[in-house]
């Protein structure tokens, strides 16, 4: 059986091909992932934000909060004109941990982590509005102390939340995984 047996096994079970290619991208089926309760991330997200401007970003640069907002603002456009996502959401998300949480970037391709806030290593990863499930994995031999999580709604509003890398799930395995539920039990 080899590792991708399971997207048959998935489309033999009657998932869509959005879950299929959600599990494919990630690596891993959905039996397989660890959950966590989405009201519980939501409660200690760092906010909404309708509006962002220089003072929601306090680590960041006059420069880099103008890039970030030109390249969110090109995104809502690029968006309203073709009814396609612009895929930038990876970047957009580490930029904003930059700016909103201090996050101090590696050097491009640096494998493990991809910055540190307060000297801890951080991995960030983002999810899209575009992506049909909350699920997040990043792989278990990184070197990050933490997971930042990015979240971008539809309306191009950012949230996050770190989590300490031994509250996810999958510690003995490739993945570590955690999932923002939109309702269910608490973490699993």
């Amino acid at each position: 059986m080899s590792d991708w047996d399971f997207l048959y096994e998935m489309n033999d079970r009657g998932y869509s091909p959005e879950e299929i290619a959600d599990a494919a991208a990630s690596g891993a089926a959905p039996w397989e992932w660890a959950q966590l309760d989405r009201k519980w991330i939501d409660a200690s997200l760092d906010g909404e934000h309708s509006g962002q401007g220089q003072d929601d970003f306090l680590h960041g640069s006059q420069e880099q909060v103008d890039v970030f907002l030109g390249l969110v603002d090109c995104a809502v456009r690029y968006h309203m004109d073709t009814g396609r996502y612009l895929q930038i959401w990876g970047e957009l998300g580490e930029l904003y941990a930059e700016i909103k949480w201090g996050l101090e970037r590696h050097e491009a391709h640096r494998a493990g982590s991809d910055g540190a806030i307060s000297g801890r290593l951080i991995e960030v990863k983002t999810i899209s509005p575009e992506k049909s499930s909350d699920r997040v994995s990043v792989k278990s031999q990184g070197d990050f102390e933490q997971l930042l999580i990015v979240r971008i709604d539809s309306d191009f509003r950012f949230s996050a939340k770190l989590f300490e890398r031994s509250e996810l799930q999958g510690q003995n395995g490739k993945l570590l995984r955690g999932r923002f539920q939109l309702d269910g039990p608490g973490p699993a």
